[in-house]
């Protein structure tokens, strides 16, 4: 009786412990949102999204969500793969790490990204890619190599031929044409840059590498 007695405020000492762990990190993660927001504020946007996240993620688990058994991520899972991936386009994106992300294996995590996003790892970053590309060159005045850069190609040509193949024409020409609706820079909102982007038509016109089945950033080809 006495082992059963103190099991229960030993597993409700760990819980708290967790807790705070975890509003600790939010305020620590708020803090620095609330310093950002005037001189970066992509950069507090950034945190605010992944503050979120990790709240969302929380109330999940403590709410026992999960995929009930129909062989897609989680509410949790989701959430933290895709706060990942918008927050490491810069870099390469390996399998391994959103497997670590969704603690999921990797004999279960590809089946279960596909049933739930309807496409592969690979299909799923590099449309994130595109499409933040083309959030960039609506809403500032950066070249098109260093956009390149900072959604995880290899360089400006890279993003033309993914480009191409993805919407049909260069990214400098769908630049140009897009100018024309009149929004200064940094004003045009995420919402009515992908109204301008088709998100379907990048999502059927990109191709899979399936040559590198656990790298799904393809910084290179």
């Amino acid at each position: 009786m006495e082992r059963s007695e103190n099991t229960t405020p030993d597993s409700s000492t760990q819980s708290e412990a967790q807790f705070d762990c975890l509003a600790s990190s939010l305020v620590q993660i708020l803090e620095t949102a609330k310093r950002d927001l005037e001189r970066d504020r992509v950069a507090a946007k950034a945190l605010l999204a992944t503050a979120s996240s990790i709240l969302q993620s929380e109330i999940e688990r403590r709410s026992g969500t999960s995929d009930s058994g129909t062989g897609g991520l989680a509410g949790w899972q989701i959430a933290r793969v895709r706060a990942f991936i918008d927050e490491n386009l810069h870099r390469t994106i390996h399998t391994k790490d959103l497997c670590a992300v969704a603690r999921r294996s990797a004999a279960h995590f590809a089946r279960s990204f596909k049933h739930t996003f309807g496409e592969s790892p690979h299909a799923y970053v590099m449309k994130r890619r595109l499409e933040t590309a083309c959030h960039l060159m609506m809403t500032s005045s950066e070249s098109l190599s260093q956009i390149a850069l900072t959604v995880g190609f290899s360089d400006q040509s890279h993003l033309c031929k993914r480009f191409k193949q993805a919407f049909g024409e260069s990214p400098s020409n769908w630049r140009r044409e897009r100018e024309s609706v009149g929004i200064p820079w940094g004003r045009m909102t995420e919402r009515q840059v992908r109204r301008i982007v088709d998100p379907q038509q990048t999502r059927e016109k990109l191709q899979e590498d399936r040559s590198s089945p656990q790298l799904v950033s393809a910084s290179t080809d």
